[in-house]
């Protein structure tokens, strides 16, 4: 196929020999397969800003540092650098992920470096050498969805571990290779330690994957892996090999609302009484 114009410099360079088609067109870029010596990858192109439909970036963005205070200021700015600067920090996001999950031995696509603001990757192939189904797209057994369901957990546990949650995850950016779900699409990476949301993105990529897996294998979808994993962690007991069993138990104790309200009454009358103490000193004084 033709060249596309945003990956011109990286066949000028050599980077890419050829450009074999277009594997997939998203809300975020465009990834191609291209060839690189003898080596078949992916070349994910974003999209400028005002091209993506992603909703909420905010969201997702908030904990984010920007690289510099110069950048850090700007960012919070709608100037035409500060857009810049939001654009490229949105590029970068999903590169520090992937980096900083394969290097935490998460499954995802390995990286192969960014040129002129191409992500070069593994391209992901099935078990036949064709790019990798989707996971809505491939048909599960009970036993296969029990295993792969616990597969993600376990990821999305070493993710957290790595400081990251993946912010939307769902069938829709699963492969499934030959040894299994590979994760995909990361510029929406969430800060765990930073980003007030953190807890409700978690929650969200478990429980889209709990709905998934459910649909075959329906006792999964008594699970309630967010609320485990995440009381590990705000305790700093969540490793890697953490052992989870999917139970949470909530405080079921209903409240003495009764008691509540006497407390807040006691409250007011000792601030009424705190207030004519001090007028009377100042009618004294």
């Amino acid at each position: 196929m033709k060249t596309p114009k945003a990956l011109l410099p990286l066949f000028h360079d050599g980077i890419i020999d050829a450009v074999v088609s277009r594997l997939q067109s998203g809300k975020e870029a465009t990834v191609y397969i291209v060839t690189s010596g003898s080596e078949t990858r992916c070349a994910k192109v974003y999209k400028h800003a005002q091209q993506r439909s992603f909703q909420k970036a905010a969201e997702y963005t908030e904990g984010r540092k920007a690289r510099g205070s110069r950048n850090a200021r700007a960012a919070g700015k709608r100037t035409h650098y500060g857009r810049k600067v939001q654009e490229t920090e949105w590029k970068n996001a999903e590169v520090d992920a992937l980096y900083k999950l394969y290097g935490a031995d998460v499954r995802v696509p390995k990286p192969f470096g960014v040129f002129d603001g191409v992500l070069l990757m593994e391209l992901v192939l099935d078990s036949d050498g064709r790019p990798a189904p989707r996971l809505g797209e491939v048909e599960m057994t009970p036993t296969q969805a029990v295993e792969w369901h616990t597969f993600m957990i376990r990821q999305i546990v070493r993710m957290l571990c790595a400081g990251l949650i993946h912010g939307d995850l769902s069938e829709y950016n699963v492969l499934i290779g030959p040894d299994g779900p590979v994760i995909i699409d990361l510029p929406q990476a969430v800060d765990a330690a930073g980003n007030n949301n953190a807890f409700r993105m978690l929650a969200r990529d478990v429980n889209n994957l709990r709905a998934t897996f459910g649909k075959v294998a329906p006792e999964l979808l008594e699970t309630e892996y967010a609320l485990e994993i995440w009381g590990l962690y705000e305790a700093a007991e969540l490793a890697p090999d953490t052992p989870l069993t999917g139970l949470f138990t909530r405080d079921e104790t209903a409240a003495d609302v009764g008691a509540v309200l006497d407390q807040i009454e006691e409250a007011r009358r000792e601030a009424e009484a705190r207030q004519r103490g001090r007028e009377q000193a100042q009618d004294d004084s």
